[in-house]
């Protein structure tokens, strides 16, 4: 088994080159296999390139690896940011409504699973696998390329549910990434969009949209909920610093 490999073009009709090809083939053996699980010598194999080739354009196995996430996250995060810019210079001088900003959060990532040249559901799944690994260095990358993303989202969050404690208003954040990121990666993701529209393969996202968004906006516009006898080691430090 070597995954599913969605080759990316240099020019429009036009081979891969070297290292794209690499990114290819280690994008479909991490989505298959996992981190651990997939060597570099399965990788170099399926991109019919050397090992040296390997350590020229990516150095080591953790850098091909966060190369891999790279080249899809930052177009999808750079979109939201986008999203959310316009939303708030069309709201001026007031806040964007919540459900607005999860639109601005959710499209983009909906966007990139309904095409193939961009990975697809191939490189959904892959990034589920990468919330889950427990290996340090990925949590520490993820956290690293989501950061700016997170704290334009976490602010227009605020601006729009000013009632809401900054640190209730973290935890709120983090259940919805965690919602959003089983949701569009989880393994069944595709069965769930399957039987949402069964052969229709162009509405399904903006289907699933429709029912994971109420969902979401439930969750951040709730009720504070009472504390008082939970002990204050529930809030952890998530909100630490807010």
């Amino acid at each position: 088994m070597t995954g599913n490999v969605i080759p990316i073009g240099t020019k429009s009709g036009s081979p891969p080159g070297t290292k794209e090809r690499i990114l290819d083939a280690a994008e479909g053996l991490f989505m298959a296999h996992g981190y651990e699980a997939t060597s570099l010598r399965a990788i170099t194999a399926a991109a019919e390139v050397n090992l040296a080739a390997v350590n020229y354009h990516f150095g080591s196995k953790e850098e091909l690896f966060e190369a891999v996430l790279t080249r899809r996250l930052d177009p999808m995060n750079q979109r939201r940011v986008a999203l959310l810019a316009a939303l708030e210079e069309a709201a001026a001088p007031g806040p964007v409504a919540c459900e607005r900003i999860l639109s601005a959060l959710l499209v983009p990532a909906l966007e990139l699973a309904r095409d193939p040249e961009r990975g697809g559901g191939n490189f959904l799944r892959l990034l589920g696998r990468a919330y889950a690994d427990p290996a340090p260095f990925i949590r520490r990358f993820l956290a690293a390329q989501y950061a700016e993303m997170i704290g334009r989202f976490k602010a227009a969050f605020a601006r729009a549910l000013p009632h809401l404690p900054a640190r209730e208003l973290s935890w709120r954040l983090h259940f919805l990434m965690g919602a959003l990121s089983y949701t569009l990666a989880g393994t069944d993701a595709l069965k769930l969009i399957a039987e949402i529209a069964p052969g229709d393969g162009g509405g399904s996202d903006e289907l699933l949209l429709a029912r994971l968004a109420p969902f979401l906006l439930a969750g951040l516009t709730a009720p504070l909920p009472d504390l008082s006898a939970a002990g204050p080691s529930l809030d952890g430090a998530l909100g630490r610093g807010d």
